[in-house]
């Protein structure tokens, strides 16, 4: 299963599942924001900006360790041994660290709220086995169990908010335990998984020379790390940094509307999970292979579809953008056609860098996109901290694409020089 046909029979099925999720975690904010005031929608917005930018960070480098790993040799045990030493490792860290800083997560994020900050806490841990999950069955090319994990995952999740929408349950604490609910149950999927990971071939193409060890998972998990802090730095940093100088209710009520601006990025994203999980493999089969003209082929088709899908957002929301947002989180604040067109432009040429980067983790140039990808994202941080803009949101919108644009040509220069 690696040939062109694999990659495209992969993420047509991956498609169909996180598509619906993508629909499904629209409607979970959707819900929430009718069912809660403003401020309290808020909190659940900051909760979810806090709980994917530490699982991204911290568990999404380990699912592509596997993913690449998986698929450039076979899934021996010590493989899976050191995967998962790396991934426990991280969330232990991460336990520790948000005991120690409890009072000021609790105060300054959750607005003095214990039960938000123990959600957050259980959630992260929770999700170290679901990544752990999502890279084995990438390795393996089992992206029907892939969607459906993500798919149980995002259903649960919105039960959640569809019971407070409803009446059965109410206040934010309700909507926030979907967040917990969704990794356990999404795992579900995976005893249905094994047998048939169990009986994968071993990956074509000669073997690699080096043995995969502690060291060099840890190494190409620790840049890739600071590839997935820069994304999360993409897709949060604009609602954290707007509740953190605005301060109070007002900030938070202005943190989830620019959230609900930045969902027309961070929806896509999920569905770029289509072409992203199946894609590594593939191409670092390819590479192994020494199939340099299908290598570059899978990458040009992939961009160009990326480019025809963001055109039609951008023309979609310049028609009918505002009058959608009003639709779908109420009409109390006014959403800019034009600045919701240029997020959908950013979103474009970030999904173009994203695919350039998977290209570069499948060459084995993990410092050199990790080094792209924090250069962006600590110009898109300096710019959000400019003083002076009468609108924020403005600010953000601005930052996001332009920062897209720089993220999009450092890779295609990285891109260019493997060739």
């Amino acid at each position: 299963m690696s040939g062109p046909r694999s990659y495209g029979r992969g993420a047509a099925v991956l498609s169909a599942g996180i598509g619906v999720t993508g629909l499904v975690t629209y409607t979970y904010f959707s819900l929430a924001s009718h069912s809660l005031p403003d401020e309290e929608y808020g909190r659940i917005s900051l909760l979810w900006s806090a709980v994917f930018v530490v699982v991204s960070v911290i568990y999404r480098p380990v699912e592509q360790l596997l993913s690449r790993t998986i698929a450039e040799r076979s899934a021996q045990r010590h493989v899976l041994r050191v995967a998962a030493t790396i991934q426990a490792g991280l969330a232990a860290v991460f336990a520790v660290a948000a005991l120690a800083l409890r009072t000021h997560i609790e105060d300054e994020l959750f607005g003095g709220s214990s039960s938000l900050y123990w959600i957050f806490v259980a959630t992260v841990i929770a999700y170290a086995a679901s990544y752990f999950a999502r890279g084995l069955l990438a390795g393996h090319h089992r992206f029907g169990a892939y969607g459906a994990l993500v798919l149980l995952e995002a259903t649960s999740r919105f039960a959640f908010a569809l019971a407070v929408a409803v009446g059965i349950s109410e206040g934010q604490d309700a909507v926030a335990f979907g967040m917990l609910a969704a990794p356990i149950a999404s795992l579900s999927v995976v005893p249905f998984a094994l047998p048939r990971v169990r009986r994968s071939p071993d990956p074509p193409g000669p073997a690699p020379e080096t043995e995969f060890t502690l060291r060099h998972g840890t190494g190409f998990a620790a840049a890739v790390l600071l590839v997935m802090l820069s994304e999360q730095t993409f897709i949060n940093a604009g609602p954290l940094i707007v509740n953190a100088t605005e301060g109070g209710a007002e900030g938070a009520a202005l943190a989830g509307f620019t959230f609900n601006v930045l969902l027309i990025a961070r929806a896509p994203l999920q569905l770029f999970q289509s072409i992203q999980a199946p894609i590594l493999p593939h191409l670092t089969q390819m590479r192994g292979q020494g199939n340099a003209d299908g290598f570059n082929r899978t990458v040009q088709v992939t961009v160009r579809a990326i480019a025809a899908f963001a055109a039609t957002v951008t023309l979609a929301l310049l028609a009918i953008g505002p009058w959608a947002m009003d639709i779908l989180f109420g009409a109390d604040t006014d959403y800019g056609r034009w600045g919701l067109a240029l997020i959908a432009v950013g979103m474009g040429l970030y999904l173009a860098a994203a695919t350039l980067n998977q290209a570069a983790l499948a060459r084995g140039h993990t410092k050199q996109a990790a080094a792209c990808w924090v250069a962006s994202a600590t110009a898109f941080v300096v710019f959000l901290l400019i003083p002076g803009w009468d609108d924020r949101v403005v600010q953000v919108e601005i930052g996001y694409a332009a920062g897209a644009a720089v993220l999009c040509a450092l890779l295609y220069w990285v891109y260019r020089r493997a060739e």
